[in-house]
Parts: C-alpha cells; structure tokens; sequence
C-alpha cells in the first residue's frame, strides 16, 4: 500500500456537487492499494499515518503527530498512486489491485486509523470526486507499507 500524506490546515471531497468529508488541521491522505497488499498492511499504514511526527512542536521542530494535535484525517482511495512511469510516457496501473479488493483495504485502513484515535472522514471509493485542501507548509510524505527495500 502506499499513501501521500500531505499536512493541510483543511481538506474536502466533493461527489456529485455534495461534500461528503472534510477535516481541519490535519492531514489529507491519498492511499493506494497494490496486488500484494494484505489486510496487515493496512493496520500497519494507519498506525504509520497516525504517528507520523510531520506537525510542528513549540521550538518549529517537526515532533508532533496528527495524534498529538488532535487533527482530523481525510483519507481519499486513489489507484493512480500505484501507476508505474519507468517506461514511456502514459503510466502503466497493473501494481494496482482489483476494485473490490481495493475498497476492502481501503475501508480497513480508514477503520484502522479511527482505532488510532485519529477523526477520520473519506472519499468515496470509485467515485469521480474533486478535492481541496490548503497545503500546510508544504510538508508532503509518500509512505509505503511494506516499506520499499533499497
């Protein structure tokens, strides 16, 4: 699996000229899902996300979790972050997994996340949806569980 985090002072999906998640000073999470990736790998990325210190302490030191300042998360499903551009020019999306294996991981993680004691809102999976966020910083992450092996 892998996941964009990006901090945001706000973030919010829109389906159907409805909003159907929105979050204040937290994170906006983008979260794909790969052919290998197991029901594990989604506890694991949630708890990752959860604890990820990308928020800034009293002395501007990056220190603190969406955890610690009690930040919401919107995590919107997006199999194109699985898209391979190492040849030509149009990325390829077979690392991606099937949709109905897809929505299931990405359920479990959003679930996860909310164990963590994290404000989760979501995307709707599958759905054309248009997203605003206002970038905190920039501070961008691209985690991936299993970690990538170098």
């Amino acid at each position: 699996m892998k996941a964009l985090v990006q901090r945001v002072r706000w973030a919010e999906v829109e389906v159907d000229g409805r909003i159907v998640g929105r979050v204040e000073n937290g994170l906006l999470v983008y979260v794909g899902v790969g052919l290998q990736d197991a029901p594990a790998d989604a506890d694991r990325l949630a708890e990752k996300v959860a604890n990820l210190r990308i928020f800034t302490d009293e002395a501007g030191k990056l220190n603190r979790s969406c955890r610690d300042v009690r930040g919401g998360v919107l995590a919107v499903s997006n199999f194109t972050l699985m898209g391979d551009t190492r040849k030509g020019r149009r990325p390829a999306f077979v690392a991606a997994a099937a949709p109905d294996v897809a929505e299931a991981l990405y359920d479990r993680f959003a679930d996860a996340l909310q164990q963590q004691r994290c404000a989760v809102a979501r995307g709707v999976f599958r759905a054309k949806m248009i997203v605003r966020s206002a970038a905190d910083g920039p501070v961008n992450v691209l985690v991936e569980m299993p970690p990538a092996t170098a």
